[in-house]
């Protein structure tokens, strides 16, 4: 079916006149505007597509998943595995002193009522280096998306990403040696290289595998389809539906992953020592290698697309021409005004640049996808309270009653909650509320992650407020022998919150960068997503003075401020945004060419190495 039957389709079936978001329209032909075709419903198969009228009363049910998606996501699993598996004890690595007993003190492990350590340098040390993991690990997804989508594709650019990945495992190992560790210059100087490679590996892979996990769903199932029950009730299976299950159930396998990483490396950590912690993750992650290369002719990919980026910002360029003034508010009403991106269409140019291969609704795509952007400017936000999760809040159970139990173990609630919940609200919570009527969209999803995340962190500051009251040595608790009479799991009620804001905020979030961006930028537009986590972990080493006695309470009060604040003004924002979810996710893809013959891409290919 040509593009323009497939514009016809989508304003029909999604009905009425295109509303404006900030002023700006998105659509602009009306249902008068169109004259169906009959053959535009059938497909070439003989499937049936859905009119206006049924799309707007017909119910709307999932699709199958195909078995290559849980493949992938097996791989997936795998790396978090590796990744959460390392990092689960990098406090205790970097914050804690070598124990001088235990079954194995060489190599850091105190055993059961011991304290697990190697360098010793101190908490706020520890929060620093651990940051700058989260920073640099959230950065390389933009570098990785970029690469996959101009270059090299997204099963090379993974697989590229497996070998760095591996690397920086090594380094890792080797810092964690017993006759290593006790020259901590040199333990600390391969502990540092190892971060650098093993978070480049690490962001290569994030940009690239959720995209590739989504198009092998979409490629066999682009359009809503209309499906007739055994009951004989006609009803709607929905691609947007489907991919949002899909998302769900890839970021439970990462949980999987990751809270058997953790748990099992914590108490490797506490009995044997660091270096096996880091060396079982490794091992473990030479099976994503072999999984992707055993299915290679399996998956569908699409192939690179050469100068997309520049394209996209040559485009973006051209749309602002003229529109920046030293004046604040008339560039801002200048970008909001509603012929920006028409007026760049190639179809509405006298004169076209030679840059200019593309068509109309490859310019619609474009625009959606910024539009994502602006939404994700948000995200380092709504992330402060997520990376407390593995730094502050791992320091602060260390300070409580453990009875055993590792301080670095605790926080695996937040994936073994995930693992119980992401079921529930895919099979209960979300189908429960569509009953209700209320059409929960992603921006209303994000919006609640940012309440749970502000809870989680009222939640942390009241536990540091009675770990001083109680504590023998009052706001000098961190550095006190005797911990308070309060068990380590009151944390509960903040990690469950953290989950939750997850499942609202973190899926969704890359449900929406792969639904908005253009289809040849989705990797890339993935990696933004991700960049904010880089972001909000830069802007977390502000914070890093208040991360200690006696200002620990204040931390965690001033990020639930900043946080709430946020999601108020994430909402205001968006809330015209919201309303025209279904709408952005119909428009069709556009026709791209690239290379200097401007050579056309199909849309998949089944290699692209």
């Amino acid at each position: 079916m040509s593009s323009g039957a497939n514009m016809d389709f989508v304003e029909a079936a999604q009905g009425g006149a295109a509303k404006e978001l900030n002023e700006e329209k998105i659509l602009s032909k009306t249902d008068s505007d169109i004259d169906h075709k009959s053959d535009d419903l059938i497909g070439p198969n003989g499937e049936q597509y859905p009119t206006a009228e049924e799309m707007a009363t017909l119910r709307r049910v999932y699709g199958k998943i195909n078995w290559m998606i849980y493949i992938i996501g097996i791989v997936e699993m795998c790396e978090r595995f590796a990744y959460y598996g390392t990092t689960a004890v990098f406090v205790n690595f970097i914050q804690q002193d070598l124990p001088t007993e235990g079954p194995f003190p060489e190599a850091g492990a105190a055993g059961t009522d011991g304290q697990a350590g190697a360098l010793g340098m101190g908490q706020r040390a520890s929060t620093g280096l651990v940051q700058f993991n989260q920073f640099w690990s959230y950065v390389m997804p933009m570098v990785g998306g970029w690469l996959a989508d101009e270059y090299w594709g997204r099963f090379k650019t993974i697989n590229v990403a497996i070998v760095i990945a591996t690397v920086g495992h090594i380094l890792i190992i080797i810092a964690a040696i017993p006759a290593v560790i006790q020259n901590p210059h040199g333990a600390l100087a391969s502990f540092i290289l190892g971060l650098i490679l093993f978070g480049t590996g690490v962001g290569f892979f994030k940009c690239n595998i959720s995209p590739l996990i989504a198009e092998q769903y979409e490629a066999e199932h682009p359009r809503p389809l209309i499906r007739t029950e055994p009951s004989g009730e006609r009803v709607i299976v929905d691609p947007g539906l489907t991919i949002s299950r899909v998302y769900l159930r890839y970021y439970q396998l990462i949980n999987v992953g990751a809270l058997i990483g953790q748990i099992s490396m914590v108490y490797a950590e506490k009995y044997v020592g660091f270096w096996l912690s880091f060396t079982l993750p490794t091992i473990l992650f030479v099976l994503c290698p072999i999984l992707m290369l055993v299915c290679r002719k399996h998956y569908v990919r699409r192939p690179p697309s050469g100068d997309v980026l520049v394209k996209a910002s040559r485009l973006y360029g051209l749309a602002m021409k003229g529109r920046w003034s030293l004046n604040p508010v008339k560039t801002w009403n200048n970008l909001k005004a509603a012929d920006k991106w028409d007026v760049v269409k190639p179809s509405n140019m006298s004169t076209k640049p030679s840059w200019m291969t593309f068509d109309d609704a490859w310019v619609d795509e474009v625009r959606r996808g910024f539009k994502a952007c602006y939404v994700f400017l948000w995200y380092p936000i709504f992330w402060l309270p997520y990376g407390q999760m593995t730094s502050n809040l791992v320091s602060q159970a260390a300070t409580m009653k453990l009875n055993g139990v590792p301080n670095d173990v605790v926080h695996n609630l937040n994936p073994f909650t995930l693992i119980i919940f992401i079921p529930v609200f895919d099979k209960f919570i979300y189908p429960a509320i569509a009953r209700m009527g209320f059409h929960f969209t992603p921006l209303k999803k994000v919006n609640a992650g940012f309440v749970c995340a502000c809870l989680s962190m009222i939640v942390a500051a009241a536990i540091q407020h009675f770990i001083y009251e109680k504590s023998p040595c009052g706001t000098s608790a961190s550095s006190c022998e005797t911990p308070p009479e309060l068990s380590v799991w009151v944390q509960t009620p903040a990690y469950v919150l953290i989950a939750f804001s997850e499942i609202f905020a973190s899926i969704t979030g890359l449900e929406y960068a792969y639904t908005k961006a253009p289809k040849n930028m989705r990797s890339l537009v993935t990696g933004v997503f991700w960049f904010t986590h880089a972001f909000s972990s830069a802007v977390a080493q502000a914070f890093v003075p208040l991360a200690d006695d006696p200002l620990l309470v204040w931390l965690y009060t001033t990020i639930a401020i900043i946080t709430f604040v946020g999601g108020m003004g994430f909402w205001w924002n968006f809330r015209s945004l919201d309303e025209q979810d279904d709408k952005l996710n119909a428009l069709p893809e556009g026709e791209y060419t690239f290379g200097k013959d401007a050579a056309k891409r199909g849309p998949v290919e089944s290699s692209e190495v």
